[in-house]
């Protein structure tokens, strides 16, 4: 078509296109109606774009394939052809440091994701991944797009594969602000961080209907597969909101603790707080009495910066503490038994939380720091039959990969296997340090008693005043807080008050570590 031949009212000159052009960013950026921002906003959630916003730093954002529009015939989808195709797409920063993020918009289809739609999302992964730099999706969306049939469906099969690739390469997080069901549920499971929102937002492979229809149970979609759900019983979600503002503030905060890439060391942030900074409250929070809880996040408190770090999983497998925070501006993975929670034993649970934490920290570059409490693995027929073996050797298997600084301290009990799993000497820490009230042995003193001394404490005249000497005679010689320390297997026994420094200036030692994995593929880690 010529000028001459342009329809009447179309623009003839530059200033014209371009008008023309800023008409249509603005139906873009303003959705498809007012009506359909009213009813999003009626059922307690933000606009994709209202999300944005709260994620990225003011006007720091660049969006990618705005114009783009699906090209299905059918179904009247042919007459119905908004502007991003339901996902708006781009990048910015948070805190001055490049982000990207896609968001679904729930009020174009539903969300539902359809062949343009999902070829956005393939684009900003791989850009994300070449770039190297985090990807957060925002998730509120009704699945494949039914219309568009099986084109649809392989869309995802390219998020999972992009999600896949870019794991322990680039930090990926996913922000659950709506409903997530099928397939679609399996992208966030492969993301290194879920984030959920109560009431707003469900995950689930199959809903209420098909459960009821398949099995005759009744459940809700929250009860099925809400935040509270997924952050305590499922352990599918590792952070719960009451709403997405506060939701999206964490994200943020999680970002400022986490690298770029894996090429790339975590940003250090000025810190206020003494490197010296003596914590005698410690002498008094820890019992010297093994049978005694206390609770281990107090210590955790008053080791790290300002009392400041940020819980991974804290409702889930609450016997096992999986934290990031900063030591003297350098930001630490941190896990820790919690006595307050099944005296800190491990379990399934605690075995797989710890291990998945403890992998995320050796991709990105985050020393860890090991706080053990111990009294062993939890016994049970319904953990050996769970298969407490294979999963607590994920746990084995993750500290023993891992290539970052590694530094465990024993503040008190530490049997059996469990102590060996939670990153002892001999499974590759850098340095294990103990406090005086350590007690470091095969089992308890009782049950080592009852095991050596069984056939003398059966012959005498008043076994339990002999088991009670034999306890004391065994816990006097192999469980005295300088056994393990003469034997080499602590590097040593340390003051509790100066339990920050200590750490602080091995951290600073071992920031040059450089170790080197044997060549392969990839290990096979137990499943």
């Amino acid at each position: 078509m010529t000028v001459l031949d342009e329809a009447p009212g179309e623009p003839t000159d530059a200033r014209g296109r371009v008008a023309e052009l800023h008409e249509i960013r603005a139906q873009a950026v303003a959705g498809p109606s007012e009506k359909a921002t009213e009813a999003q906003h009626a059922k307690g959630k933000l606009t994709a774009r209202e999300r944005i916003e709260l994620l990225l730093d003011p006007e720091s954002f660049r969006e990618v394939e705005q114009l783009r529009r699906h090209r299905a015939q059918g179904f009247g989808l042919e007459t119905k052809k908004p502007y991003t195709d339901g996902v708006i797409t781009g990048w910015g920063t948070v805190e001055g440091r490049t982000v990207f993020v896609y968001a679904h918009d729930f009020r174009i289809f539903g969300g539902a994701l359809g062949e343009a739609h999902a070829t956005k999302i393939h684009k900003i992964m791989d850009m994300a991944i070449a770039a190297g730099a985090p990807l957060v999706s925002l998730n509120d969306g009704a699945g494949a797009r039914i219309q568009e049939g099986v084109s649809a469906l392989a869309g995802y099969g390219g998020i999972f594969q992009r999600n896949t690739k870019a794991s322990g390469v680039i930090p990926q997080i996913s922000v659950m602000l709506g409903p997530c069901a099928g397939g679609a549920a399996y992208s966030p499971a492969l993301t290194d961080f879920v984030f959920m929102v109560r009431d707003t937002s469900q995950m689930f492979i199959t809903g209420p209907d098909v459960v009821k229809a398949v099995t005759g149970e009744e459940i809700t979609q929250n009860g099925l597969g809400g935040a509270d759900v997924h952050a305590e019983t499922s352990g599918v979600c590792h952070f719960a909101y009451d709403d997405e503002e506060t939701c999206i503030a964490e994200v943020r905060y999680l970002l400022s603790l986490l690298p770029q890439n894996n090429r790339e060391n975590p940003p250090r942030a000025e810190s206020s707080d003494a490197v010296d900074r003596r914590s005698d409250v410690l002498l008094d929070l820890v019992p010297a009495d093994g049978n005694r809880p206390y609770d281990m996040a107090k210590v955790i408190e008053e080791i790290v910066d300002d009392g400041e770090y940020l819980e991974v999983h804290e409702r889930w497998a609450r016997n096992i503490i999986c934290a990031l925070g900063r030591m003297d501006g350098q930001v630490v993975g941190i896990v820790a038994n919690q006595p307050q929670s099944l005296a800190g034993v491990l379990d399934i649970e605690a075995s797989e939380k710890a291990a998945r934490f403890v992998q995320m920290c050796d991709a990105f570059n985050i020393p860890i720091i090991t706080l053990l409490d111990v009294p062993g693995f939890l016994p049970g027929v319904d953990q050996e039959h769970g298969g407490i073996i294979r999963h607590g050797a994920k746990l084995l298997y993750a500290y023993c990969n891992a290539t970052v600084p590694r530094i465990s301290l024993i503040l008190r009990k530490a049997y059996g296997g469990a102590y060996i799993v939670m990153d002892s000497q001999s499974i590759g820490a850098d340095l294990t340090y103990a406090w005086p009230t350590n007690e470091i042995a095969v089992m308890g003193a009782e049950g080592a008693a009852n095991v050596i001394f069984r056939r003398q404490i059966a012959d005498a005249e008043d076994p339990e005043a002999m088991r009670a000497r034999m306890v004391k005679e065994y816990k006097s010689e192999l469980m005295h807080p300088y056994y393990a320390a003469e034997r080499g297997l602590v590097d040593d026994v340390i003051d509790p008050s100066e339990t920050r420094e200590v750490l602080i200036k091995s951290l600073a030692m071992l920031q040059t570590k450089h170790a080197d994995l044997p060549s392969r593929k990839h290990g096979n880690p137990p499943q």
